[in-house]
């Protein structure tokens, strides 16, 4: 047996360059340098500017390029490239986004962007790409910038070292309240609301006035949040506690009115949306809500959008009778009608994330405010005395212009020039230099008076300013100042008002009904049940026929639980039957008498036709035996009455059947003698519910129309006589005539009845189908629609089944698949 070769290990190099360190070192020490980024760069506002950094990197852009409110728009590609190539180094799409957000009436309650182009809806839609769209600032941002460049706030270098950026805007406005803020950061998130910058400013002057103002005195001042969409504040919330502790949740609600329309019906027309509610998405809700499993909104009978330019309309139609009251609460329940709003008031402060209470949110801006005006006041003051430094030389230079003249003239060059006036008058190098560039226009009389105007001028102004710096009172009389210029500038009144709900209905308990979607099966026997959507798809209805021997299904009719149907009888009367109400079962079940539902149905009185109650905007016809024809509009029968005559009738006719009416249909009549007429619909005028309506075709005698049907130009007719001759003739072979003649012939009886002297079955095919030719015996035969021949209107038909001596055809059915 051979030896086992033994493998040596592969020596390992050590790398001194290779590091090694546990999973959980390496977490810890690169997590959180991270979530410090993204809570202190990315994702939270801070208190003195209320802006996040992409936000305050894109004002200052804006600012380079000098895209004030007066000037000319420019492309938002332009600004997105900048703020990206010099302080904002991301993707270009955070950018564009957050300066959309900046431009959106419907999010910020003082837009900062004055945008030109498609910058979205509250329906949800997004901004066009940036090379299309424009902007400029809007005048409140020129408040969050005004003073900038007098060195009123820190200043930081950019990602490459080649530019400052600064690290907060003076904000002259206390944006964090007035628009608001939202974002995720690791472990942190902030969902501020937007104010009304009226209140806003009034309250930081309040607590100027009275640091130590309670909470209370200042929501007196500060009602609260003020949302651009408007809406309602639902009283009774968590507001207070929001404004003490910075968590809290508000109930924010549509603005909406009911209004009654001249045929008894109403609107519900929404107006105003809370605060971040996507409009099309809402309604989309509300009609899937309708439909799915709110039973009480099945009163809806209509959703649209009706907003334009002028504003927002949003329609919600409800049925006749109906309790508006009722639908609203149960809207408000189940849809963003009415929606909860979470305050989480964390921003930047002190270089850290902090929870922050209204109060505190004040303080700091108001310390912010005070920092920005002392520096501001310090820097002017600068500039005030190194004028009147200036100023003074001059004031010498005038006083003694003479001389002054003699000793320039006298100097071989500038610098001995300067030196001789430095030592001659006591003056300063940046007083003599002055002096040497003064211009000689400044000798006359008139600029003499106007250089020492100057001097007055600001020597008022240094007192002044320093005045300002050395009183804390006439620093916040200065802050207050020009608070309430900027409040009188922009202020708007209040859009987000506050409402009471103690009296409101509340959604009973009872109205939570489940809506389900079903179909209603009627037999030839009068026999009616309802069948789950699931188990219908699933029943192998050709082998179940649903019914006993004997009996065959007529009707299936789609419907929802929790809606009605009008059952229309030969009689000519009508009874309401609720879905609900019929037995839930099986495809193959019985089910029970239809006059179970519609006690007022007589002894020879069956349904012959079910149509769904819920859009009664339609048209309704009507055929009877003895050929006429009605139509009535549907709304005439959407009453209160279980049971009510639907149509007249005259010398015992009977209704043969009822549909709606179709536009583009032609009405086609079969009688049992073989003759058919075929029509317009709209040669039939509208009628009153109990009208007995117009002749549609001229009988012979012992005649009777068997078949009616709305028919178009794509299909085929199926007749089957007594003798079990039968064939397929193309619709479009009956071609349309004047109502009430007497028609043309659908198939050709012969003398002899060799082919039968009756029809007893007329059938219209758009899809192959499987008939049942039922004889007098009992003997059935199954025939394919596919298999009878398609002939001529003419033509007598061929055999469909064996029919021996006076064995009929008695009649005919097709198996519902």
């Amino acid at each position: 047996m051979a030896k086992k070769r033994r493998v040596e290990p592969i020596p390992q190099q050590k790398d001194e360059n290779i590091f090694y360190q546990s999973m959980e070192e390496v977490m810890h020490a690169s997590m959180i340098p991270y979530a410090e980024y993204v809570i202190l760069d990315r994702a939270l506002p801070r208190v003195e500017d209320g802006l996040k950094p992409v936000q305050r990197r894109i004002l200052y852009t804006m600012y380079e390029l000098g895209m004030t409110p007066d000037k000319p728009y420019r492309k938002c590609a332009r600004i997105v490239g900048d703020c990206l190539g010099k302080y904002h180094p991301h993707g270009d799409t955070s950018v564009y986004d957050a300066l959309v957000r900046m431009a959106q009436g419907f999010n910020m309650r003082a837009p900062l962007v004055d945008g030109h182009g498609n910058f979205g809806s509250v329906d949800g839609d997004s901004a066009a790409a940036m090379r299309y769209t424009e902007a400029r600032m809007a005048p409140p941002a020129l408040e969050l910038l005004r003073d900038i460049d007098k060195d009123t706030v820190r200043w930081s270098l950019n990602f490459d070292d080649t530019l400052k950026e600064p690290d907060m805007l003076p904000g002259r406005f206390p944006n964090l309240l007035v628009n608001g803020a939202s974002g995720i950061a690791v472990g942190l998130a902030t969902n501020i609301p937007p104010h009304n910058m009226g209140e806003a400013i009034d309250g930081v002057i309040a607590q100027i006035d009275k640091p130590k103002i309670t909470l209370q005195e200042m929501m007196a001042i500060i009602k609260g949040p003020d949302f651009p969409t408007g809406g309602y504040i639902l009283e009774g919330g968590e507001l207070e506690q929001a404004y003490a502790t910075g968590r809290g949740r508000i109930k924010l609600r549509a603005r909406l009115f009911v209004e009654q329309l001249k045929n008894g019906k109403k609107n519900i027309v929404i107006t105003e949306l809370p605060y971040q509610v996507n409009k099309a998405a809402l309604l989309e809700k509300i009609l899937k809500l309708r439909e799915d499993k709110k039973g009480l909104l099945s009163a809806i009978t209509d959703i649209r959008d009706e907003s334009d330019r002028e504003g927002m309309r949003a329609v919600i139609e409800l049925r006749r009778d109906t309790d508006e009251e009722k639908v609203l609460a149960y809207l408000y329940k189940y849809s963003q009608l009415q929606v909860t709003f979470g305050i989480n008031m964390v921003a930047i402060a002190g270089g850290r994330p902090q929870q922050l209470g209204l109060l505190e949110i004040n303080r700091i801006y108001i310390a912010h405010q005070k920092d920005v005006v002392t520096r501001r006041t310090r820097h002017d003051l600068e500039q005030a005395k190194a004028r009147e430094h200036i100023l003074a030389g001059l004031m010498i230079a005038v006083r003694n212009i003479d001389e002054v003249i003699r000793i320039i003239r006298s100097s071989q060059n500038p610098k001995e020039a300067k030196a001789r006036l430095i030592e001659r008058f006591a003056l300063s190098e940046v007083q003599a230099q002055a002096i040497l560039d003064m211009r000689l226009q400044r000798l006359t009389a008139l600029e003499i008076e106007n250089l020492e105007k100057e001097y007055n001028k600001i020597l008022a102004l240094i007192a002044e300013l320093e005045a300002i710096l050395s009183s804390e009172r006439r620093l916040m009389s200065v802050i207050k100042k020009e608070l309430k210029e900027i409040r009188d500038k922009y202020a708007t009144p209040r859009l987000t008002q506050f409402l009471n709900t103690e009296d409101e209905v509340e959604p009973a308990q009872g109205d939570e009904v489940i809506v389900e979607d079903t179909v209603v099966v009627r037999t030839a026997n009068g026999a009616i049940k309802r069948v789950a959507d699931r188990l219908y798809q699933k029943a192998n209805r050709a082998q179940e026929s649903g019914a006993v021997v004997g009996d065959h299904v007529v009707q299936i009719l789609p419907m929802k639980t929790n809606e009605r149907m009008l059952a229309f009888t030969n009689l000519g009367n009508a009874g309401f039957i609720n879905v609900e109400d019929l037995p839930d079962g099986k495809w193959r079940d019985r089910g029970v008498p239809i006059a179970n539902f519609i006690p007022e149905l007589k002894k020879n009185e069956t349904v012959v036709a079910l149509l769904p109650a819920v859009d009664f905007s339609q048209e309704l016809l009507f055929f009877t035996r003895d050929g006429m024809v009605k139509k009535s509009l549907y709304e005439q029968y959407n009453i209160r009455k279980k049971a009510f005559q639907a149509c007249g009738l005259k010398n015992n006719d009977q209704v043969v059947a009822v549909e709606f009416a179709r536009p583009d249909g032609n009405c086609l009549l079969i009688t049992k003698n073989g003759m058919s007429i075929c029509f317009g619909q709209d040669q039939v005028s509208a009628m009153g519910r109990t009208a007995s309506g117009v002749k549609a075709i001229a009988l012979s005698h012992g005649d009777q129309v068997i078949f009616v049907r709305q028919v178009g130009e794509e299909g085929e007719i199926v007749v089957i006589s007594d003798k079990g001759y039968g064939k397929r003739s193309l619709a479009v072979d009956y071609e349309p005539q004047g109502r009430g003649g007497k028609g043309v012939k659908t198939i050709d009886f012969k003398k002899n009845g060799v082919n039968g002297q009756a029809l007893v079955f007329v059938h219209y095919v758009q899809e192959p189908e499987e008939l049942v030719l039922v004889q007098k015996s009992g003997m059935t035969t199954n025939v394919p629609t596919e298999m009878i021949l398609i002939e001529n209107r003419f033509s007598k038909g061929r055999p469909l089944a064996m029919v021996v001596l006076d064995d009929l055809v008695e009649q005919a059915y097709p198996i519902v698949f």
